[in-house]
Order: C-alpha cells, then structure tokens, then sequence
C-alpha cells in the first residue's frame, strides 16, 4: 500500500498532494478535510439527497474544470450528500450502482470539450451514510472546458458563464515546458559516446542530403554540429543530447531522471524467460533492443494461400516506430522506465507519462504533424539522426501495416491516473474471425476497423464513430453496448458469436417462458426460473442486474398481453389461456 500523503489547503485552493488516492479512508479523510471550509472555486457540496440534474453536473463539471486549471491544481471536488448551510450529512441515493455512475460519466463525456469526464466517482461512508465524491480533472493547458458548447466558471461559491478574462487566461497560456531542452549545465563533450556521435553524423547527412552538402557535415566540428542538430545551445549540451549520445555514467548529469530501457521475454503461460536492462546512448540501445526480439519469419499469410508467401512475425518499422515514440514521449521528471515485453505473438510496449493528442483517432484524423509534443528538443533531435519523423504518419502507418497484413490493430491504453500509456502490437493475429473480418471487406477503412475492433471487444466508441458505422450498417444495438452488425458477422463467420452476443429474439424468448408456463403446471413459476432458464440466451454484454430487470419488465408485459397471471399469492406466475393459444401458434 502507498505511503498516505499530507492533504493541504493553501489560499482556499485545495491541493492534493496524493493523486491516486486509493484508500476509501483517504477519501474519508479527504471529505472532512473539504468541509472544514466553505465552497470555493475548486470545491463544491450539494446535498442531492435523491436525485440530481444531469445538465447541471454537466455545468459544474465545466465550471471546476476551468477554475481547477486557473488555480494550478489537478483536480477539483464536488461532493453529493452532504448539505453546506447546516454542516449535515444528509447522505444520496444517486446513482447509487456502478453502472448508474459509468453511465453517468459516459452521458458527461458526450456533452464535454475532448469528452472528458470525471477521473473517479467514489461513493464512500460517513456517519453510516453514502456520500458520493466526485473527482473532476483540470482543463488540458490551452483548452477551455465547455458544457454543450457553453463554458462555466466560478464567482466564489456562484455558478456563472466564464468571463472572457479567464477564458482567455486558459487559451493563452504557456506551453508545456520543455524537460528535454533544458541544459546539463554540468556536462561536457567528454559525457558523449563517440561512437553515438559517428553514428548520429551518419544519419544527419542521411535526413539533410538534399539540402547541406555531406563534406560541409563533415568539417562541423563538433560543437557545430551539435548546435545545427539542435543538441547544443549556449555552449552547453541539452538533455537531449545526453539521453541520445550521452554515456552510460552521464547520467548523473540529468539526475533524477530514470533513463533506462527494460525489455523482458516471457513464454506462452506469461512466465519471465530472460530480461535485460539497457541506458543510453539512445541512438545505439534502440538497435540492441531491436536485435533481442525474436521476429520469426511465417510461412504463410494469415487465412492460408495456395502458394504460402514469406513475412515476419512483426513489420520492423512498427517495432522500431513504438520503441522509438516511447523514447520521445516518455515524461522523464516522473522517474519511470520504458518497457518491452515480448510476449507470445505480440510486443507491449509501455512509458511514462500522459498522452498529449489524447486520443489515437484524434492522430489517425489528423492530416499534417502533431502540433505540441512534451520532449520537442529531443523529438528534434531524433529528427535529425532519421529516428522519427515529425510528419505524423509514424502512428498511422503502424496500423496501415497491420491492416495490410490481416493483422488486429495495435491497441493503446491511456491511462491518466497512473500516467502510462502502453501499446500492443500484434504479430500473430489472435482472433482469426477477426482476419476474416479484415479481409471479407477490402473497402473498410483503418478507422473502421479500428471502430469495429473496439466494438468486438466491447470498449467504448465515440458518438460520431457510432453514428457512422451505424449509417453503414456495420453495427447494431443502442450506445453504449453496439454489437457488430448481422451482416458483417455472415462476412467474418461470426454468425455464433453474433447470436450470443445479441442474444435470442422476443418472440422466440416470449415463447421459451410460455413453454416454461406449461412445464411448471399449476404450481407456476418464479423470476429466478426464467433467469436460470434465459441467463445464457439474453444479451452477452448484459450485466446480471440488467437481465433480471430485462425478465421483470418482459413478465408485466406478457400479463398485459394476457399471456401470464399471477397466483393468488402473486408470488408465482402462471400462463393463461391466451398464453397457450399464443405458444401453439
């Protein structure tokens, strides 16, 4: 268990010092120490005992947002069950169920700026009552939290549409600062590989051939070519330089940052075979890394052909490509490693740090480069020395690669808590269904097979997603449980799995009860026989609270149609006349 951290309030802003609260008692700890005190820009209470408006939420959701950027913390508060004025609590029943609270961030994300939503809805106990604590995240630097299209902020305790003043405070602000241009002040040339600098001139006359002569490369010395590939500046080296051409012992030099790679090989049951640490000079580790992964050459593509063709178990460009942004993306004040675990047909790749275009749409829509990076010194640097490149194709092409090789798509996890992001890299495709589906319908684009990928997996789409793929009828069903649709599953031979994931048809489930009313005889029968009897046949993405109330509703519905009755204790059911004639129909 982590170390509790102190809570403080400075200048009626709250800080919280400990952001992955964990513990129910640190939110406990948490609430009392928000109660000390009046509402504020960045804490608010209501008392909510039943029910509360959604559009309102949404409202103080934008408005917490904002204020919590404008006062330079991560997160703001609002608390439910709890009410102010007479220092009482009340306790809430709202949403008083985990899928009433993931639906309730859902129905938030629609209606927000980059679909945000709170980071953590926690119900916790206080005086023997339920109090819900909702933890709202800042508003991203640049960008202004709006509710359907409506920006809101704080006077005080007030909740009131943003001023132009702090909107424009928001939307101006600085950029991210840049870790990796910051300078080694203590570092001289003598901290750098020579072989990573042979090898990095190499490379700059590789990248500018076209626009610097080789033999001008040649005569920098090297305190100008470090300056012209943006490594130098001041006379002095940047951290940039040290992490791609630094020494193992330069380390020290940009001390207390963690620059290491660990990459890790497990066996099919997930068991640890061989590891190894590697540091820097990033611009030699990358190749040491890459010649430890066994890319196995296949036989055959995926799906079988007459005459089998030759490929490797990963395209190389991917592999280098994930290893690479790893190295330009991690956000190295946060002290964590990069990892590479290969595991039995597929790469997981994992770095430290939040993912600045928030979403892998948002990249795949984007036509020209990234417009902000966190590392852009060292993304720069690894420009020059033809590591990366800064055309934003880099994220797109590893899932054309895919795409072309029958392969699922590389799956990423953002999670902003922990501040990972990790990526999965397939190079045997684990679903062969899913090859089918790939290669059933060549007119599908990566962006719908990324769409219907997460739909198969049952991970959440975006309403525009959703909307498309429904206009092309490639899924079913109502937000947030799609199902991919009747007739891509005929395409992929999916049609079993389609039927246990849509599950049976009313009329055939009304007539499954109604036999179940012949069978029982007099004696009737109850709600949990009719579960036992449909659980496997009902929806597979149906939680067990969501079919019991499903059966429930169907049973009042067959007594309004006169197919059912109850017993005279109303404790049973019963079919009814009506009900045979309907079951011999």
């Amino acid at each position: 268990m982590k170390q509790r951290k102190n809570l403080q309030w400075n200048s009626n802003t709250l800080e919280v010092l400990d952001y992955n609260i964990m513990v129910n008692q640190e939110y406990i700890d948490l609430f009392h120490l928000l109660i000390e005190h009046a509402e504020n820009e960045v804490a608010e209470f209501k008392k909510a005992e039943r029910n509360f408006d959604t559009d309102d939420l949404g409202k103080y959701f934008s408005a917490l947002s904002n204020e919590a950027n404008l006062r330079g913390v991560d997160f703001a508060w609002l608390v439910m069950g709890y009410h102010e004025p007479t220092r009482t609590v009340v306790g809430t029943s709202f949403k008083n169920s985990e899928e009433g609270i993931n639906k309730l961030k859902h129905d938030i994300a629609l209606n927000t700026t980059d679909k945000l939503t709170f980071r953590e809805v926690v119900p916790i106990s206080v005086e023997g009552k339920r109090v819900l604590m909702f933890k709202i995240p800042a508003a991203p630097r640049n960008i202004v939290v709006k509710w359907k299209g409506i920006p809101y902020g704080r006077d005080g305790e007030s909740l009131v549409p943003l001023n132009q003043s702090k909107s424009d405070e928001i939307r101006y602000q600085s950029p991210i600062p840049d870790w990796s241009a910051g300078l080694a002040e203590s570092a001289t040339l003598e901290d750098l590989d020579e072989l990573a600098l042979a090898t990095a001139r190499i490379m700059f006359k590789k990248v500018h051939g076209s626009t610097i002569p080789a033999n001008e490369v040649d005569d920098w010395s090297t305190e100008e070519f470090l300056c012209h590939s943006e490594m130098m500046r001041e006379g002095k080296l940047t951290r940039a330089a040290i992490l791609l051409l630094g020494k193992p012992l330069a380390l020290q030099k940009i001390h207390p940052a963690n620059a290491q790679i660990t990459w890790v090989w497990k066996d099919k049951d997930g068991e640890v075979v061989d590891y190894e640490h590697f540091s820097i000079p990033y611009i030699l580790t990358v190749d040491k890394i890459f010649n430890k992964i066994r890319n196995k050459t296949m036989r055959e593509l995926p799906g079988g052909t007459l005459f089998p063709d030759t490929m490797k178990q990963y395209e190389d460009y991917s592999i280098r490509e994930a290893l690479h942004n790893c190295i330009a993306h991690q956000d190295y004040s946060l002290g964590g490693r990069i990892t590479l675990v290969e595991n039995e047909g597929f790469l997981f790749y994992s770095n430290k740090g939040t993912f600045i275009p928030k979403s892998i749409e948002k990249v795949l829509k984007e036509k020209g480069p990234q417009s902000e990076y966190r590392n852009t010194c060292l993304a720069h640097g690894m420009v020059h020395f033809n590591m990366i490149d800064t055309v934003g194709r880099g994220i797109p092409k590893m899932f054309k690669e895919q795409r072309r090789r029958f392969f699922p798509m590389p799956e990423y996890d953002i999670d902003e808590k922990e501040r990972i992001v990790s990526v999965t890299i397939y190079g045997i495709s684990s679903d062969d269904a899913y090859t089918d589906l790939l290669r059933s319908d060549s007119s599908l684009s990566i962006m719908e097979c990324l769409w219907l990928d997460s739909v198969r997996r049952h991970k959440p789409i975006t309403k525009e997603a959703a909307k498309h793929l429904r206009e092309r009828n490639l899924i079913e069903g109502k937000s947030p449980r799609y199902n991919i649709a009747l007739s891509v599953a005929r395409k992929a031979q999916q049609v079993g799995h389609y039927t246990k994931e849509t599950g049976l048809k009313k009329d055939a489930i009304v007539k499954l009860v109604l036999q179940l009313g012949i069978n029982s005889g007099r004696n009737g029968f109850k709600r949990a026989d009719v579960f036992e009897m449909l659980e496997q046949s009902l929806p597979a993405n149906m939680t067990h609270t969501q079919k019991l109330n499903y059966i429930s509703n169907m049973l009042r519905a067959m007594q309004s149609s006169g197919y059912l009755s109850k017993t005279d204790n109303g404790r049973s059911w019963l079919i009814t006349d009506s009900g045979i004639q309907k079951l011999e129909a």
